[in-house]
């Protein structure tokens, strides 16, 4: 015979089960409800802790694909020019931020993605391109290499260095919308405005060269882009 137990006003009370008609004890219901209640809890933490590792997962990548690298080298003075390249991997990009012995600071931007230089000369508000030649190329490619990531700073010595001078004509009637260009020059341009360019063999006497951006590369290779407005 089985013992049985129900509850009588404060008291338990022995009570005998008899032909299958039991009191149920309330211990499985809170059983039951209990696995229900950790099992959610369970799975909103597995919810929570998928979606912070596909962030990081996402956001890692970019961030290591990044990498700054220094170079200096000295210019037909013997002055030092520093300059800083961003490197983006992921994006194919790469960043000058080529700083003056007047302190001023231009930056060029390689899109190898798109096969366009953009140039921003120091104050000032507008922004230069040209397509990409296969010389410009291989400069960029002496940075995108997995070999270069090995070294973060060079220092190019005078000797060694080759030195090329590029001119280009700004088309001042060819202003280019920046709302048509990619992300990276859009960022860039912004604020000013952006013109098409095209490479010269020179100015000629007749026509003033409006400035020079000096960019050295780790293959000891330095260009001297001189930019002057063609005629209209």
């Amino acid at each position: 015979m089985m013992r049985c137990w129900k509850r009588s006003g404060t008291r338990l009370e022995e009570a005998q089960c008899t032909d299958g008609s039991s009191v149920v004890s309330p211990w499985p219901h809170f059983s039951h409800k209990a696995f229900w209640v950790s099992l959610s809890a369970l799975l909103l933490l597995v919810i929570i802790a998928l979606g912070l590792t596909g962030h990081l997962g996402l956001s890692q990548p970019h961030s290591q694909s990044l990498q700054i690298v220094r170079i200096a080298a000295p210019d037909q003075h013997g002055t030092l020019i520093n300059q800083t390249a961003v490197v983006d991997l992921q994006n194919d990009l790469v960043t000058f931020s080529v700083t003056s012995s007047a302190n001023q600071t231009s930056t060029v931007l390689f899109d190898v993605k798109h096969g366009l230089i953009c140039y921003k000369p120091a104050a000032q508000d507008s922004c230069f391109l040209r397509a990409m030649e296969k010389s410009d190329y291989d400069s960029v490619n002496s940075l995108l290499r997995k070999s270069t990531h090995e070294q973060s700073h060079f220092q190019l010595s005078g000797n060694e260095t080759q030195r090329q001078m590029e001119f280009l004509g700004v088309l001042a009637s060819s202003q280019v919308n920046v709302s048509s260009l990619e992300e990276p020059l859009q960022a860039l341009c912004q604020d000013g405005s952006v013109h098409w360019t095209q490479r010269a063999d020179g100015p000629g006497k007749q026509r003033l060269v409006y400035f020079c951006i000096d960019i050295c590369f780790p293959s000891n290779i330095c260009v001297s882009v001189c930019f002057y407005y063609l005629p209209e």
